[in-house]
């Protein structure tokens, strides 16, 4: 007779991880919260707190907390100069402003995106492995609200596009058509960042590269040229860095799929088609949509000619556009669909982010904020380049960056999606600006009692 002696069975320590990692329980809360669906609203109602702002805004609070009892990372120079500059221009930009009264709740919401909630985020996330938490946060919800456009464009209840109930919006509704493309690009990006980086599990690795091809339908029904536009040099950028043989491995997996979808199954292939020809056409027969955005971008320049140093002050692009636009402006842009009416929403900034900034802020502005952003990429792709820390992190941190700043190049902020473009910048700035002394890839103390800092699932 045997003796089969049994090895006690690991319990996870839930109570544990929760008091270790509870400062985090907002951030993962300001990325999730925007599964929630909001009510469709119309675009000229500014002053709306969604619940993932009021998460960012627990956030912030925490971060107060956790730094006046000492338990927060230390700060750089470079971090605080980087982080603090913006806000110096906003309040140069606000108090030069024709109706500074009016420019204030513009001041907020700056303040909240881009110096707030990244400063927020550099402070409290102390490791590698919560820093894989709070990206693993945009995979499940770029999977969600995806899964909900492949829903309503197979049903045909989505937003209206070429007089078809078609386009893929998720919970954002129409009068935010940007929103679901947004975050499935998000949440693309750290997929494919974890599937091609080196040291992560291998199990995790195809789980995440199943994740970012499973992404890339609700990406392509989202019509969204911008958005195709920057993950494309996005993903890109994350090939080059992770090494050509893992790219060439994800590439052709991603242009099998395309084939697939849209050349085998057909899906929305005439659309598609349609909707990338359109991407060149800004000069011979450009729709609408391309000739408001040049329109636009001109009364922006003009705007900045007109106070160079400090612009026009915040939230004034509205009042002043009409007073520097050309006659092919429309009248606004027609939405409808996905529950929603028809509703003409207004134009109501120059869809270009820098331009934004140019006409609002002026030079000072454009500096304190883009140039922020630029050292922030320069320091981010240096690390990575360097071999030094966990490079899953740096590969997520640089391609999400990207995506942004290419983003901005044709959309600005606005809707409930703008608060993740703050934490975005805090992820990009907790893996660019940390010190040399941090630990790589060892929890902060206090945090695991020398437990290794992995946040991925251990493989054989």
């Amino acid at each position: 007779m045997s003796l089969a002696v049994s090895s006690p069975r690991v319990r996870p320590d839930v109570g544990g991880a929760l008091r270790r990692h509870w400062p985090l329980l907002p951030l993962a809360a300001t990325v999730l919260f925007l599964l929630a669906p909001l009510p469709a609203g119309d675009a000229t109602t500014s002053g709306k707190v969604g619940p993932a702002d009021a998460a960012s805004l627990l956030l912030v609070l925490v971060c107060a907390v956790q730094a006046l009892r000492g338990r927060v990372r230390a700060l750089t120079p470079l971090g605080a100069a980087v982080l603090g500059l913006p806000a110096v221009g906003l309040a140069v930009a606000t108090v030069t402003a024709g109706d500074p009264y009016a420019a204030l709740p513009g001041f907020v919401r700056y303040l909240q995106v881009f110096v707030l909630v990244p400063a927020a985020i550099v402070l409290l996330v102390r490791d590698a492995r919560e820093f894989r938490l709070a990206a693993a946060c945009f995979v499940v919800l770029a999977l969600v609200q995806g899964a909900v456009g492949v829903v309503q464009f197979a049903t045909r209840t989505g937003a209206s596009y070429q007089g078809e109930d078609i386009r893929a919006v998720g919970t954002f509704g129409p009068g935010d058509v940007m929103g679901m493309a947004t975050v499935v690009a998000y949440g693309l990006i750290v997929a494919t960042a974890a599937a091609l980086a080196p040291g992560l599990p291998r199990r995790v690795r195809r789980a995440a590269a199943g994740c970012a091809l499973a992404l890339v339908l609700p990406l392509v029904l989202s019509f969204s040229r911008g958005a195709w536009i920057a993950t494309l040099g996005a993903a890109v950028l994350v090939m080059a860095i992770a090494g050509i043989r893992r790219a060439l491995k994800v590439l052709v997996a991603l242009v099998a799929l395309g084939v697939v979808l849209v050349g085998g199954l057909g899906v929305g292939s005439e659309m598609v088609a349609e909707r990338l020809t359109s991407i060149t056409q800004v000069s011979d027969a450009p729709d609408q949509s391309v000739t408001d955005r040049y329109t636009m971008w001109a009364a922006a320049e003009s705007m900045w000619r007109e106070r160079p140093a400090a612009g026009v002050g915040l939230k004034g692009f509205p009042a002043n556009r009409d007073g520097h636009s050309g006659l092919a402006l429309s009248a606004g842009s027609d939405t409808a669909g996905a529950g929603q009416a028809f509703i003409k929403q207004p134009l109501l900034s120059p869809h270009n982010m820098y331009l934004l900034v140019l006409s609002e802020q002026g030079l000072i502005g454009l500096i304190a904020i883009a140039g922020g952003w630029a050292v922030l990429l320069v320091a981010g792709v240096r690390r990575c380049a360097s071999g030094r820390g966990d490079l899953d992190c740096g590969l997520i941190a640089v391609g999400l960056l990207v995506w942004q700043l290419t983003d901005f190049l044709y959309a600005d902020i606005g809707g409930p999606s703008t608060v993740l473009t703050g934490v975005i910048i805090g992820l990009a700035a907790w893996w660019a600006l940390s010190s040399r002394g941090d630990p790589e890839g060892a929890p902060a103390s206090g945090t695991g009692r020398g437990r290794p800092a992995v946040a991925w699932p251990a493989g054989r």
